[in-house]
């Protein structure tokens, strides 16, 4: 798995690949970054050539003052394949990650042969959906929304802070080894306030490009997994992805919460494989 840099739409880019066949980009989510993906990343190279790019403000990726709405970090990862020399590629997303892979679908239907989508449902449907049950589940997004706010607190101690994350949202803690490299990362000089300004795109930027794509539904293959033991295992996920998609598969993953790939690493790789193929 070889480390490499890339200057992208205007920011430096920290992406990590390897492995030789039909390309395969793998998006993470929040708090992560591309480590996330350390459990499959050799698994789905056997196959694939496989990138995983730290986004827009992760990692080591540049972390700028503006561009968290979900279409400019599309655009991020679409000019990152090009310069990469690829057309087209499947997509694979988890949390933050899986809402910039349905924008980069939606806007760039030809660029993406196959979408995966690890533990959310789209955006906008999960803002219909709140309620006082998911609210106490995605209390977060509200309170990262606030400006400066999240900084301040989560700031005094963002090891603490992570870890609530880390241990509320897993079913299998044991699997989940890499937290000291998510606080590393997240240490780094804007790297918080960068990850908040990933939700803050929420509105009114991502909200106006979901509610101008509202009826209009995927064409591409999609696959929707997520953990039983998360939040997500109590709504009816399948059913509403296939309001948003035309042609959708998927299914929870037992004794899983929110973090699939280092949770339950073989059985969302064997399906991953079984789907890219």
């Amino acid at each position: 798995m070889e480390s490499k840099m890339a200057t992208v739409n205007g920011i430096r880019v920290h992406y990590r690949q390897a492995g030789d066949g039909p390309p395969v980009v793998l998006l993470h989510g929040w708090p992560q970054t591309s480590y996330c993906w350390h459990k499959i990343f050799g698994a789905l190279a056997e196959h694939h050539t496989v990138i995983a790019p730290d986004l827009r403000g992760y990692g080591l990726t540049d972390k700028p003052r503006t561009g968290f709405d979900k279409r400019t970090m599309a655009a991020d990862m679409a000019e990152l394949v090009r310069h990469l020399g690829f057309e087209r590629v499947s997509v694979v997303g988890h949390d933050r990650g899986g809402r910039v892979a349905h924008r980069w679908a939606l806007d760039r239907p030809d660029e993406v042969a196959r979408l995966a989508v690890l533990d959310i449902i789209p955006t906008r449907e999960m803002w219909r959906r709140i309620d006082a049950r998911t609210a106490r589940g995605y209390w977060h997004w509200l309170f990262h929304l606030q400006p400066d706010l999240p900084e301040l607190l989560a700031g005094q101690n963002i090891a603490a802070y992570l870890g609530y994350f880390f241990e509320r949202w897993t079913y299998q803690r044991q699997g989940l080894d890499a937290a000291g490299e998510y606080v590393r990362a997240f240490s780094a000089p804007g790297a918080l306030r960068a990850g908040f300004d990933d939700y803050r795109a929420s509105f009114p930027d991502d909200d106006e490009h979901d509610e101008a794509d509202a009826g209009r539904k995927l064409t591409m293959p999609v696959l929707a997994m997520w953990g039983e033991a998360g939040l997500l295992g109590t709504l009816p996920a399948l059913e509403i992805w296939r309001d948003y998609a035309e042609d959708v598969t998927g299914a929870g993953i037992a004794e899983c919460g929110h973090f699939l790939a280092e949770e339950q690493p073989a059985v969302v790789a064997a399906r991953l494989l079984e789907f890219l193929r």
